[in-house]
């Protein structure tokens, strides 16, 4: 497994294709250090032998130890330990951790690959997997970009006037496929290393170019980033320690006729499957969030409760029942992720996908 220094030096060799304010930027860049330590954490802390059984797993495909963020869901421990993680990690970084997009689409993936071999006799899965096998052994970091720029809400992917505005096919070939279009608000796509694409809504037979599904090089010819900070990322008079340190970049991806080999292709005209794989994801993700949003609750009723303290207030029982509501909801969505953990389900593929009702109920 990656170190944070490894994963450091690989961002210093990719490509540069970050605009940020303008400005063509490096992956290390300054604007960029205090994201590449929320990262670098979830390798350093992998790393510590009290944190083994959360942060690492067996790989199905190897029988290696990775890292969790790369592991492909083979049981309810590793849905549950997945959250624990996730909460955990937060916990230090102060915010989002980021790099669970990654493994919640990887996840996603195994699932409607396996399914959509099974319905058009698709070579996917197997295809899927040997993508999985090599990005575990490198311990790479991959970003989930999936929301479009959409244009109309109203009009169907090709209904638009202007045909860019969903991510599409433009062109087959013997070696692989053509896209040209864009995907918005890609956090952690700056400093990731593979961009795991996915269709943003369901789709008819009209939008079966739209249909399409893929991983690629975040550096790859023909992509750009526009970057913002989602997150602080300048230093604040008065800011504490935390927020010093962590930070979250996101952009906004443009495809511009980008080349994808078929061996990354995972999903091109099933347009059947694309709104399945779409809420495949979020209901992964939305897991997730049953981990990352009670620590960052954890953090703020810290903070809530040291204000009190430091006002000679907490004792007040008004500010006492303020402070146990934010600790109950906090817990009670842990436990809807906990939930959705035991409750989870083999599918087709042996991926474990969470129960979705407590899955979505946690994020709610």
């Amino acid at each position: 497994m990656r170190t944070k220094q490894d994963y450091i030096k690989g961002l210093s060799k990719m490509k540069r294709n970050l605009y940020f304010d303008g400005q063509l930027i490096d992956r290390t860049d300054e604007l960029q250090m205090d994201c590449l330590n929320v990262i670098g954490t979830t390798y350093d802390e992998a790393a510590k032998p009290e944190n083994e059984k959360l942060m690492t797993a067996t790989s199905h495909l190897t029988g290696e130890k990775i890292n969790r963020f790369n592991h492909i869901h083979q049981s309810t421990e590793d849905l549950h330990n997945k959250q624990d993680m996730t909460r955990m990690l937060c916990q230090k970084v102060g915010g989002c951790i980021q790099r669970c997009m990654g493994v919640d689409a990887l996840n996603a993936l195994s699932v409607i690959c396996h399914s959509a071999d099974s319905m058009f006799g698709t070579g996917y899965y197997p295809r899927l997997m040997a993508f999985v096998r090599t990005f575990q052994e490198q311990d790479l970091v991959g970003n989930a970009a999936m929301t479009d720029v959409k244009g109309d809400r109203g009009l169907r992917p090709h209904q638009q006037a202007d045909p860019d505005l969903y991510l599409h096919v433009v062109e087959r070939r013997q070696d692989g496929i053509v896209v040209r279009g864009a995907k918005a608000h890609n956090t952690l796509a700056p400093y990731a290393h593979e961009l795991f694409v996915l269709p943003t809504r369901d789709m008819t037979a009209a939008d079966a170019d739209y249909a399409v599904a893929f991983a690629i090089p975040a550096d790859a010819p023909g992509i750009t980033m526009v970057c913002r900070g989602a997150a602080p990322t300048a230093p604040r008079e008065m800011s504490s320690p935390l927020s010093r340190r962590y930070a979250t970049v996101e952009s906004l991806t443009i495809f511009d006729d980008v080349f994808v080999p078929w061996d990354r292709v995972f999903l091109c005209g099933e347009w059947q499957l694309a709104g399945y794989l779409a809420e495949t994801f979020a209901t992964y993700h939305r897991h997730s969030y049953c981990g990352c949003k009670p620590a960052m609750s954890d953090l703020l009723l810290g903070a809530a409760a040291l204000v009190a303290e430091y006002n000679g207030v907490a004792k007040a029982g008004h500010v006492r029942a303020k402070l146990t509501e934010f600790m109950t909801t906090a817990e009670l969505v842990h436990a809807c992720g906990l939930a959705a953990s035991l409750k989870g389900k083999a599918m087709s593929s042996g991926t474990y996908m969470p129960d979705l009702v407590y899955a979505n109920v946690g994020k709610y």
